[in-house]
């Protein structure tokens, strides 16, 4: 085998190697879960509920909470995956309420979700944010994590939890819980970080609730609960 032989085989043999281990790392990835048992005792919704203080301190007490390897729990209903939901909200001059929206790209990680449209921006909570320390520190370096990973946010801006998600009507929802946590801010500078996140910017509210069967379960049951 000649020299050039060699190095091609080699580089073949390396850029294999470099694809198992990146699947397996996504294979492997474990995430943070509740028994979706907790969340039926807490008290069973379908949509959306704005009673935060009723669910959220108590599934992130952490005596339930696991880590758990996240393709598993695509396919396992008997936990729910706790899953960031941030909404970005900007009020123009005029008084028009705005939100951020996007289209899913084909790179985003949920598949079932790809081409849809969505107001929210997030995902898991992983045990790699576990280092934050205490449950509640953990979940919000998720949260962070995740938000730093998919936008630029370049304006000041409050923040308040205003309800949770589940939807056990899509094979999606059935696996997730989400928590909506609603960014005000001053100026409309969001703009997409992931190249995922197509069409993206703010546009008025009254553009977007004619057109919600084409965005994803949960931006149509957190747009229809917050601003219709």
């Amino acid at each position: 085998m000649n020299l050039r032989k060699i190095i091609e085989t080699d580089s073949l043999s390396l850029r294999a190697a470099y694809l198992k281990y990146n699947m397996s790392v996504i294979a492997t990835e474990c995430v943070l879960v509740v028994p979706t048992e907790l969340f039926r005792d807490l008290g069973y919704f379908q949509g959306f509920s704005a009673d935060v203080a009723r669910y959220l301190p108590r599934l992130l007490d952490g005596d339930q909470v696991r880590y758990l390897p996240r393709g598993d729990m695509e396919e396992d209903p008997s936990f729910k995956q706790l899953i960031p939901y941030v909404l970005f909200r900007w009020l123009a001059d005029d008084g028009t309420v705005h939100l951020f929206d996007y289209q899913r790209g084909g790179g985003m990680g949920e598949k079932r979700l790809h081409a849809k449209r969505s107001v929210g921006v997030g995902g898991h909570v992983s045990s790699l944010d576990a280092a934050a320390g205490h449950l509640n520190h953990v979940y919000r370096e998720g949260m962070q994590r995740e938000l730093a990973e998919e936008v630029v946010i370049d304006t000041p801006y409050s923040e308040t939890i205003v309800g949770l998600i589940n939807d056990d009507e899509t094979p999606v929802g059935r696996v997730h819980l989400g928590v909506v946590h609603l960014f005000e801010v001053e100026r409309p500078l969001v703009k997409p970080r992931e190249t995922d996140l197509l069409d993206a910017g703010f546009r008025p509210i009254t553009e977007i609730l004619p057109q919600l069967e084409s965005f994803e379960s949960w931006s149509q049951i957190a747009v229809r609960a917050l601003f219709s």
